[in-house]
């Protein structure tokens, strides 16, 4: 790459950690937990029934199954998830949003939505949106099937 190239690796991680900076500022700002729970909340509803396997989970996340567990826990003591077996193998755990959890995670997206539509979304036009958003997903594939292969 040439020193007048843009620099696009070193502008996404950089935008990315700014948004979710920000958006972690307008959570504490409203009285509102942090992302990462709102992340692992929505992981949980968008689930089917509203669970997920906890590897599942993590892979949804993009997270270490360890720092999933410790989260998972700190959400299952203030009542927002529950845990559970499996009931296909009884190995594996699974965990499922409660409705507190539902309703934290709404209030939440109030927050989130509105930082994500007016710091990234208003950047773009709809076309820039549509290939910016095929462009990481294909990158995100990538990394996916990268990681399955290695």
């Amino acid at each position: 790459m040439s020193s007048s190239d843009p620099d696009t690796w070193f502008r996404f991680v950089r935008a990315h950690r700014c948004l979710i900076r920000e958006v972690e500022r307008r959570l504490a700002a409203a009285g509102l937990p942090s992302y990462a729970w709102y992340d692992a909340l929505w992981g949980l509803e968008s689930g089917s029934g509203g669970t997920r396997r906890m590897n599942e989970l993590a892979d949804v996340m993009a997270i270490e199954r360890y720092n999933l567990t410790r989260l998972v826990d700190r959400l299952e003591a203030e009542g927002l998830v529950e845990r559970s077996r499996a009931s296909e193998d009884g190995r594996g755990a699974c965990a499922s949003i409660t409705e507190a959890g539902r309703e934290l995670r709404k209030k939440m997206w109030r927050i989130y939505e509105a930082a994500v539509d007016e710091l990234f979304l208003a950047q773009f036009d709809d076309q820039q949106q549509r290939i910016f958003s095929d462009a990481l997903e294909r990158a995100a594939s990538a990394a996916r099937t990268s990681g399955r292969q290695a």
